[in-house]
């Protein structure tokens, strides 16, 4: 029985660990994120696209811990039922005893008082796997959709106040000043123009 104690405790703690590490993986990636919006602000698109994944990767990194924490505890959940219905077994074995003894002095003041005992545990086992089952059932996984990097980096910059006139790279080929360079060639034809019909 202790040795079963024991491993309880060791999935508990387990199971905090891992939210402690799901709460660091969060944290990381709240500094991903302001990392990224001053990458923006700044106009290094590279950089940015590199906190947005890092942000990315530390958000799915905290949803597996806390997927991994849930799935312990649900483990938990089940050795604390194995570990009660155990000392529920024990009880009632001795409450059996007993009423073998009192029937033989057919004692039923007796009787009537371990028959009340029996009903108490019975009750409690009842109330302790009832618990056992809510938490079994809210103990379920998170399942979230993988966000994109590139719509991470717009939210980014609507945050910012920063408007993205140009489409992300896809295959890292697009330059910030490509869409400079032809507001400037629109431009010059448009003074081109102006001279030629003076």
């Amino acid at each position: 029985m202790p040795n079963m104690e024991k491993e309880l405790f060791n999935l508990k703690f387990a199971a905090k660990d891992l939210e402690r590490n799901a709460k660091k993986s969060e944290k990381t990636e709240r500094e991903e994120k302001v990392k990224l919006k001053k990458a923006i602000q700044k106009g290094n698109m590279e950089g940015a696209k590199i906190h947005a994944e890092n942000a990315i990767r530390q958000k799915n990194q905290a949803l597996n811990y806390r997927r991994m924490s849930a799935r312990i505890d649900a483990v938990a959940s089940r050795v604390q039922t194995a570990v009660t219905t155990k000392q529920v077994t024990k009880s009632m074995g001795g409450v059996v005893k007993s009423m073998e003894s009192a029937m033989r002095s057919m004692n039923l003041e007796q009787i009537s008082q371990l028959m009340d005992r029996f009903e108490t545990q019975f009750e409690n086992l009842d109330v302790q796997s009832q618990v056992m089952e809510n938490t079994m059932m809210a103990s379920s996984t998170l399942t979230t959709p993988q966000g994109e990097v590139d719509s991470l980096m717009a939210q980014a910059a609507d945050e910012a106040g920063i408007e993205l006139n140009m489409e992300l790279p896809q295959s890292g080929t697009a330059t910030v000043g490509a869409s400079a360079q032809s507001t400037e060639q629109d431009e010059l034809s448009q003074r081109l123009q102006k001279l030629r019909n003076v």
